[in-house]
């Protein structure tokens, strides 16, 4: 069979030309394939030059070698003028295009409003990134760029592996500009720390899998890992064991958390020998993905009602302060990290800030917003526990063994109601410890 990267598609082929996105590489376009009668994405370089001519080739083969269900399908190559770019002769690849955009755009989207994950959603994009990557590695290829915005999603918010600019067979390095993609390219954030301690690093598996530690940090928390900080201050806090901060959703009571946090502590271990390989990875995220199974239709519903253009949902995204902390650290008071909660706040600064408003102020609030508070809240079993006697032992039973974030809700309403305004206030302060953008949102006073 011939090879997709050995068909050209002129212009003649495509109609309805939409620009999509642009980057450093050149630009994104999708356009109706008319022979085919499909949306297909064009990754079109600013560039026209041989070498990068040639990265474009070594990009469509490593496609070619990676054809398979989590990862984006190549068509075949472009070559023709778009609209807009001029009469000159420009290069590039007709891929699969994905309607549901990307992981990185999801989040910004989602941001957490209502709280980023759905949890359903977020095992089954760990699991599906897993298989991704490990057909790679069985085919003899490294990504070497695995991040949030190159593990694009589907209509039905599948994921799918794309942007192997960077892939390679063998061990060979990249040079890049550092303080754009880092040292042996690669996005810096998501680069081990042996890449970032030698010029003269040569990129092995261990690479993907720490990288693919990172990125289960992401998906689990909807947030960048270390938003604050340039690529010199990682190259010099990651080797000496510095981390995304973990306190957070080692805290949350969600079924497949305790499996899927450990693997991703031992995906980023400082020791490449220490790592899993991803057939390994796929054991704990198969086995997460199971207890969720029944769950995921409806939290792509959520998503896609969230992301519909009559969401009432905001997409404005706030910049979090998540900084370095070293992974073995598992307080609150560590110098790094400071109790920052993701709104940039420390635990105690938010219950603080908490009593600028009443009682009775707190309660009228719940009571305003419950009907959103029922879909919008997510760490329901952390709020409850935090109410302490308040919540009946039976009842707490009773919360717990329910199958979504929505019923557990509705089954804490009663012992709110019964509480009156006491024990609403106290569901509030818990709230806004969890959910501070979600309370700041709905009116909640800081």
């Amino acid at each position: 069979m011939a090879l997709r990267s050995r068909k050209t598609y002129g212009d003649e082929c495509f109609e309805k030309w939409e620009f999509v996105s642009s980057g450093g590489f050149g630009q994104v376009c999708k356009a109706r394939l008319t022979d085919l009668r499909i949306d297909v994405a064009i990754k079109i370089l600013h560039d026209g030059s041989s070498s990068s001519s040639m990265i474009l080739r070594d990009e469509a083969k490593c496609m070619d070698m990676a054809s398979f269900n989590f990862v984006v399908r190549l068509y075949g190559m472009y070559q023709g003028c778009p609209p807009g770019k001029g009469p000159s002769t420009q290069q590039g690849l007709v891929m699969e295009f994905m309607e549901g955009g990307s992981l990185q755009s999801l989040q910004e989207k989602l941001c957490d409003l209502p709280p980023w994950p759905l949890w359903p959603l977020v095992f089954r994009l760990a699991h599906e990134v897993a298989q991704g990557m490990n057909f790679l590695h069985t085919e003899h290829l490294m990504h070497l760029d695995l991040k949030p915005s190159n593990v694009l999603l589907n209509d039905n918010l599948n994921a799918k592996i794309a942007d192997f600019g960077l892939s390679r067979v063998s061990a060979s390095a990249s040079n890049s500009n550092k303080e754009t993609t880092g040292a042996i390219g690669g996005s810096f954030k998501y680069m081990p720390p042996e890449a970032l301690e030698s010029s003269s690093y040569e990129p092995v598996r261990s690479f993907d899998v720490y990288s693919y530690g990172i990125l289960l940090w992401t998906i689990a928390t909807g947030k960048d890992p270390y938003p604050l900080a340039n690529y010199d201050r990682v190259e010099s806090n990651i080797p000496q064991g510095d981390r995304p901060f973990c306190k957070e959703i080692e805290q949350m009571k969600v079924d497949g958390l305790k499996e899927l946090i450990p693997l991703m502590k031992e995906c980023w271990h400082g020791n490449p020998n220490q790592r899993p390989t991803f057939m390994q990875c796929l054991d704990v995220t198969e086995k997460v993905l199971s207890m969720h199974s029944m769950g995921i239709d409806d939290a792509v519903r959520q998503v896609k009602r969230l992301m519909s253009p009559n969401s009432n949902t905001s997409n404005t995204s706030e910049a979090t302060n998540v900084s370095l902390q070293t992974a073995e650290e598992s307080t609150y008071d560590s110098v790094d990290f400071g109790g920052i909660t993701e709104t940039g706040r420390s635990f105690n600064q938010v219950c603080a800030s908490t009593k600028t408003m009443s009682i009775q102020d707190k309660a009228k609030f719940v009571d305003r917003n419950w009907a959103k508070l029922i879909q919008a809240v997510s760490e329901v079993m952390a709020i409850t526990e935090a109410l302490g006697d308040m919540v009946h032992p039976e009842t707490l039973s009773k919360i717990e063994r329910q199958d979504t974030s929505q019923d557990k809700m509705r089954m804490l309403h009663r012992p709110l109601r019964s509480g009156g305004d006491k024990v609403k206030a106290a569901f509030y302060d818990a709230l806004k410890a969890q959910h501070c953008h979600l309370v700041e949102r709905l009116g909640g006073s800081f």
